[in-house]
């Protein structure tokens, strides 16, 4: 609401009159999250739930570059320390087995195309950026991508533990449950999409569809729709689905990201004005809804900056 000059004198007696009289000192009003996005997890208490907060994230993390495919295989324009520095904590890791390394590495890709960098890649830059901001976590789903002439199968989860016993990253996981912040700080919070019978938080079988199991509540509907702007109402359907089951046991995560008709920045476009409408219209009320993942979060700050203030309802 914009301020009349009667208002500014009003409020500016009023705090001179108040700067005069004794009393307790009052506390500072605490800033929101977005203004500090790289730490804005570090404001929150360590009993918060992560089942309790909403937090935004991206869509096939790592397709940055269109040259790895075409621009039908590009989701985002930041890489994964600028999104984890602007504020996503929810990553969306496709794997397969990398050339040549197939027994003990993985590459990353978006169907067959392979995004020039490795599993190694990732953990590298997640956790140098969790060293430096030791308030923050970051929740990872890792799926083994199809498509990929370097399909390693049923021995993904052999590769992968590789990676956490031989070169040393099981430390850096957390995977049994949805812990708190304080749990949580400065991990990575693991969601397996891949063959195994490990006691880890487990991805919803199916596809294209609202999904859900025993961890997560999931909607992903990314096909088949007549118009990729029709993705919004499965979107904000997710929102109410969250908003009427705040005290849930499971995770939900909403998909904004659309596969067909356009290309990404295309449907992008065409989706997330009504995600932030629907936003706007409740942003008083104190809900949380859980994890958001994007596509191009750089060309839609604005809900990417809701989503993340959304915790200090």
């Amino acid at each position: 609401m914009e301020l009349t000059r009667r208002h500014l004198i009003l409020g500016a007696a009023a705090i001179s009159t108040t700067a005069l009289l004794p009393g307790p000192a009052r506390a500072a009003v605490r800033p929101l999250g977005s203004a500090d996005p790289a730490n804005w997890m570090g404001g929150l208490p360590d009993s918060r739930s992560l089942l309790r907060m909403t937090i935004p994230g991206t869509h096939d993390s790592c397709c940055t570059n269109p040259n790895n495919g075409t621009e039908w295989s590009h989701t985002q324009n930041w890489g994964l320390t600028q999104q984890l520095q602007q504020g996503i904590r929810f990553f969306d890791i496709r794997a397969n087995g990398l050339q040549d390394h197939l027994n003990d590495a993985f590459g990353i890709y978006h169907g067959a195309f392979y995004q020039g960098m490795t599993f190694g890649d990732v953990l590298v830059q997640s956790s140098a950026f969790l060293d430096s901001h030791p308030g923050e976590t970051l929740l990872m789903r890792l799926k083994q991508e199809g498509g990929t002439k370097n399909d390693v199968g049923t021995n993904f989860k052999n590769v992968l533990d590789v990676y956490l016993d031989q070169k040393g990253w099981r430390s850096r996981f957390l995977s049994d449950r949805v812990p708190t912040l304080g749990e949580a700080r400065g991990k990575i919070v693991l969601i397996a999409q891949f063959d195994n019978d490990w006691p880890v938080l487990q991805w919803p079988g199916g596809d294209n569809d609202f999904l859900s199991n025993q961890y997560i509540k999931l909607q992903d509907v990314y096909q088949g729709l007549s118009w990729p702007s029709k993705k919004t109402a499965k979107v904000t359907q997710q929102f109410d689905n969250a908003f009427y089951d705040q005290d849930s046991a499971q995770l939900y995560i909403n998909f904004t990201s659309y596969a067909g008709g356009g290309w990404p920045k295309v449907n992008a476009d065409a989706i997330m004005p009504g995600v932030q409408s629907y936003l706007n219209a409740r942003v008083s009320e104190p809900t949380h809804l859980g994890v958001v993942p994007m596509d191009f979060p750089d060309f839609h700050s604005d809900t990417l900056r809701t989503l993340i203030d959304w915790n200090w309802h």
